[in-house]
């Protein structure tokens, strides 16, 4: 069936939905927008389902959630997990409440325990949440950082992770045999009465916020400098707001100024470009308290407080917008160097990090006798490292990071965590201001000993079914002629991801032991590297540029005559 007959097939088939019905008919003479909406269905990846609200079948609508619900419910069925039940959680973003109930809903009426949060939460207490409950799946309604077109469907499985890739499979195939029709919701009465909808809240919070405060790397220290130093603090009208304030007050931050402007939940998002603390623009209200206060620092989470951004001053009064590499490598020798300190650093400590994030995260790492993982990019990978970890003893986890600004330094919660991470920065901005020093000499410091590292990320955003063949062309081409080399610096090696195969420049080859994964991976002199990937969550390639030497400023060099060689290269293909 084409996308027209599609389209004219959810009219008849929805038209007694009258918001349905009026929004696809006015689109009916575009036939682009009715392409756009019908020539697929909404792609559920690993990170679930994440797209553009509105009808269709390559769109976020309460229609696909309980369609993508209904498959879950019989995988879990087929895993014998019924009883276990699934906890539910959703961020501000626009219809995340109504998606979050419909998919409760459908798990009842399909006989799976649904525990639905009261209110919004981050994504690090629900991840929490599976666990803690002994839940055999979890459900997020977000759309993390993107725009408020957007909305999305994440899944967790039983260790708190998000749905490895082989699962992740498994239920894509379940929904291409479920119909709309058969994906049906109970009334909402009958599921409380038949004990298949429970809603929870702040039992769940009080075991979260206990689990963080064990993270707290130095509570004394906290104790002290939290009389004086002063935070600056915004949700960025997400989820962050009540337990980032909570955390941080309980451990000793007495001076913590909220945005008050970005205070509470709103899906619009009216202060903001994007709700995307990567954004420095995102920033403009919070360094303007920052100024009005006296404040140390800044930073801001993500609307489902997975993500953590950062703005400081140096002691100059500039601004420094820190990247996700940067606050890494921060919270990283903070806590090995702390942990050395007082003697708690274990022998078998390990860090692990996305294979696109900054070498010197291992550099630092080596200086403490802790090894350092590479992983995938997506915080599943690193929580399954986690869960090896405790299963076979073989390393005891400290850290882990990806650039994308997510952080995490415990173990019972398996994705990004702003909460945790809003702690730790807390701690290591007041571990610095006692050394009479801010957050950005401290990082100063850091290039000054393990070199300076430099670090460019550019998405080229390729919408569309034609998009996603562009993207494909891109992959093709750049493995069926390689470039030798970018603005002069040679390439020593490349890794296909794909084909899990390490080839150097004289032609020899070694497996790579990750899975597979669409990227390529080009290894430069002087320790430079590039890598290439189409995103998984969104319709845009992703290029990754660093560099490094024995100074900031031919770090730069080096940084941008390498990226605009490799954003030449993919603009010509």
């Amino acid at each position: 069936m084409g996308y027209r007959e599609t389209y004219e097939q959810w009219l008849k088939d929805f038209a007694g939905d009258e918001a349905l019905v009026k929004e696809l008919t006015a689109i009916s003479g575009d036939e682009k927008e009715v392409e756009d909406r019908f020539y697929r269905g909404l792609e559920f990846g690993t990170a679930g389902m994440r797209g553009v609200l509105g009808y269709g079948t390559n769109r976020m609508n309460e229609y696909n959630v309980r369609r993508a619900t209904k498959a879950l419910a019989k995988y879990i069925e087929r895993m014998g997990g019924k009883e276990r039940g699934v906890v539910i959680a959703y961020d501000s973003r626009r219809c995340s409440d109504s998606f979050a109930k419909q998919a409760a809903l459908v798990l009842a009426a399909n006989g799976v325990k649904a525990y639905l949060f009261e209110s919004l939460r981050p994504v690090p207490v629900l991840s929490f949440s599976v666990r803690h409950l002994k839940a055999i799946a979890g459900i997020v309604i977000t759309a993390s950082h993107n725009p408020k077109q957007y909305n999305g469907y994440k899944v967790y499985w039983e260790d708190g992770g998000q749905m490895p890739p082989e699962r992740a499979g498994e239920i894509t195939k379940l929904i291409d045999q479920t119909t709309y029709a058969e994906s049906t919701a109970m009334c909402e009465k009958e599921a409380m009465e038949k004990g298949l909808l429970k809603i929870i809240g702040k039992e769940v919070d009080d075991a979260y916020i206990a689990f963080v405060h064990t993270l707290c790397v130095n509570p004394d220290l906290a104790r002290e400098m939290g009389k004086t130093i002063k935070l600056v603090y915004t949700p960025l009208h997400g989820s962050g707001n009540i337990p980032v304030r909570r955390i941080l007050k309980e451990i000793g931050f007495e001076n913590v100024y909220v945005v008050k402007e970005q205070e509470l939940p709103n899906g619009e998002f009216p202060t903001v470009k994007v709700p995307n603390p990567e954004d420095s623009s995102a920033f403009d209200l919070a360094l303007k308290l920052q100024k009005e206060v006296g404040a140390d620092l800044c930073f801001g989470t993500d609307p489902d407080c997975d993500r953590v951004g950062i703005a400081c001053l140096n002691k100059k009064g500039e601004l420094r917008m820190m990247n996700g590499n940067q606050i890494g490598c921060l919270l990283l020798h903070y806590i090995l160097s702390q942990r050395k300190e007082k003697g708690t650093l274990p022998e078998n400590a390990a860090a692990v990090k996305s294979i696109v994030s900054t070498e010197m995260a291992r550099t630092i790492a080596a200086d403490y006798g802790c090894a350092m993982i590479d992983v995938l990019t997506g915080f599943k990978f690193i929580a399954e490292q986690i869960e090896k970890f405790t299963t076979t003893g073989e390393h005891t986890f400290m850290f882990g990071f990806e650039e994308s600004y997510g952080f995490l330094s415990g173990t019972e919660v398996r994705d990004k965590d702003g909460v945790n991470a809003c702690m730790l920065i807390a701690e290591a901005a007041a571990w610095y201001k006692k050394q009479g020093m801010t957050l950005s000499e401290g990082l100063d410091m850091l290039y000054e000993k393990y070199g300076y590292y430099g670090e460019k990320v550019q998405s080229f955003v390729l919408s569309g079914k034609d998009g996603l063949e562009k993207m494909q062309v891109i992959m093709k081409t750049l493995r069926e002629n390689p470039p030798k080399d970018f603005a002069g610096i040679a390439i020593t090696a490349v890794r296909d991801y794909q084909t899990s195969v390490r080839t150097t420049a004289d032609g020899k080859t070694e497996p790579i032991t990750l899975p597979k994964s669409n990227v390529l991976y080009y290894e430069m002199e002087g320790g430079a590297w590039i890598c290439v990937r189409p995103s998984g969550t969104e319709p845009k390639i992703k290029l990754y540029v660093n560099a490094v030497s024995d100074c900031a400023e031919k770090t730069q060099g080096i940084l941008n005559a390498s990226a605009d060689a490799a954003v030449k290269l993919l603009e010509s293909i």
